[in-house]
């Protein structure tokens, strides 16, 4: 009975280690006097304390290191050193690791979290991620690839925040080599990068449809449009009603044709000049200049603002001779002239009547090549607009449309005036009536008079077709959203109708 209980209270002594001198305390269970089993230690410093098993004297199986700083280490030991599978926590980074180690550092494949909501997961090489893993930051982007000395390095993915997505190859954190970019509004680019961003020989499809395909120096495209120019004569000239074609090109800063683009959307439009409100028009006048005025003026580089004006493809028919026509053209022929007409020598008379009776009645010589009476001011169709193809655009056979009943009042103002010429006094216009009507009294004064009324009628214009004389084009881009954010300035031409009958300079944009 004595020798059991002394049995007992040795077996104590030796699971029980004494305090030290130098402060190491050890509280376990030992084995020919060294460590073995379960125990706690307590390092000399008191900053670590290890709680858990023991072989040989060495920490060896699972346990957990602490330090006094709050972090610690819960996991496999081998032969004193931190082994295996295990869980390590920092208490100044509030991160977290659970994955292998080898010699104490992270070490294959584990799992990082980290304090501000990110997260790794892959392999580790001496505590810092290399080779494959997932990496999903703070902000929720994800990349999935290769790493080297914590940095995504070699071909990899990244899905961005705002959505965008990346694949390709990858430098120190930064996406350089070949890649392809998918944007999250559409946008896609494919090609080389450098320093995170477009360099090389690239192609983009941005989202508006537009293409470039060239060299890219530091994310903008070397050869990018910079302007839009309308080819041909510095002012293009067409006969009235005729249709007419407006070439244009895209160019860079040097003036060359940029033929990597393709899709931007081009709009044409035309214009006159606006006018200024004169004092002593009427109120009716000035009210309609009011109306044209909520439109607001477009500056030209030709020293004049513009409002616009209709324009239309030319897709109307050439106009017939109408049973009306031919009624008004034999009864010129018998019409009475009311009294106190102005009458014309008995020579011009004469010259007039062969003159018609050798016009065809039904003749459509005098008739515009193209009408455009059948449209109203409501019902017309301006031209459809054009992509971009290798840097140019055509807009093919346009019309500009008969006056707007609204420009009509001030377009034709002074008409009269500029095709008569000076007006007559009262008294040589009656001097000239009783010469005329002293020398003529047969039959064929009447004819006379008919065919002077009939030239002066012919002066009257005509508001179904457009008026001859200086109009403005403008071509400009309309792409939505705009390429790369920018919009070429516009591009303008003077055009120049010619009166029906008149040869075009313009032979080129004649049709």
């Amino acid at each position: 009975m004595a020798k059991s209980r002394f049995v007992t209270e040795q077996s104590l002594l030796f699971k029980m280690a004494t305090q030290k001198s130098s402060g190491t305390r050890y509280i376990g269970e030992v084995k020919r006097q060294l460590r073995e089993g379960f125990g706690i230690y307590i390092y000399p410093n008191t900053f670590f304390r290890y709680e858990g098993q023991w072989k040989k004297g060495k920490k060896h199986g699972h346990g957990k290191l602490l330090l006094k700083d709050g972090s610690y280490y819960e996991g496999e030991f081998a032969d004193g050193e931190i082994e295996g599978n295990g869980l390590r926590y920092w208490a100044a980074s509030g991160n977290t690791y659970s994955g292998q180690f080898i010699c104490g550092e992270l070490h294959g494949t584990g799992v990082m979290q980290y304090k501000d909501g990110g997260r790794f997961e892959g392999e580790f090489t001496c505590g810092m991620r290399e080779g494959y893993g997932i990496l999903v930051d703070c902000n929720g982007q994800t990349y999935q690839g290769s790493f080297h000395e914590n940095k995504k390095h070699g071909e990899g993915q990244m899905s961005f925040r705002n959505g965008d997505h990346y694949e390709g190859g990858w430098v120190m954190d930064q996406r350089q080599g070949h890649g392809a970019l998918r944007c999250a509004d559409g946008t896609i680019y494919e090609g080389q990068w450098r320093g995170d961003t477009f360099s090389g020989q690239g192609a983009v499809l941005h989202c508006s449809g537009v293409t470039y395909d060239g060299l890219w120096i530091n994310g903008c495209p070397a050869g990018i449009a910079k302007k839009i120019v309308i080819m041909g004569d510095e002012v293009i000239e067409v006969v009235q009603g005729w249709p007419v074609t407006i070439h244009v090109q895209l160019q860079d800063e040097d003036g060359q044709l940029c033929e990597g683009e393709n899709g931007r959307v081009l709009k044409i439009w035309a214009g006159i000049k606006n006018f200024q409100r004169p004092a002593t028009q009427s109120a009716n006048f000035l009210e309609l200049l009011e109306d044209l005025e909520e439109e607001k003026p477009i500056p030209t580089p030709f020293g004049f603002e513009c409002i616009s004006y209709p324009m239309m493809p030319a897709r109307v028919r050439s106009r017939e001779p109408t049973a009306e026509d031919r009624v008004n053209s034999q009864s010129s022929l018998t019409m009475v002239p009311k009294p106190n007409a102005p009458m014309e020598t008995k020579a011009d008379s004469i010259s007039n009547i062969l003159q018609e009776s050798e016009r065809d009645p039904f003749s459509t010589d005098d008739v515009p090549k193209r009408s455009v009476s059948d449209y109203s001011d409501d019902s017309l169709t301006p031209p459809a607009n054009q992509r971009v193809e290798l840097g140019t655009a055509v807009f093919t056979d346009l019309l500009l449309a008969p006056p707007p009943a609204k420009y009509r009042s001030f377009m034709f103002l002074d008409e009269p005036g500029k095709k008569a010429g000076k007006k007559p006094s009262a008294r040589i216009s009656a001097e000239k009536l009783t010469v005329s009507q002293e020398k003529m009294g047969d039959s064929r004064s009447e004819l006379t008079v008919k065919g002077s009324k009939s030239k002066k009628e012919h002066v009257v214009p005509d508001d179904t077709v457009v008026r001859p004389g200086d109009y403005v084009i403008m071509v400009q881009e309309v792409t939505t959203p705009p390429f790369l954010g920018q919009t070429l300035p516009p591009a303008f031409k003077l055009l120049r109708i010619l009166p029906d009958g008149t040869k075009s300079k313009s032979s080129t944009v004649r049709h």
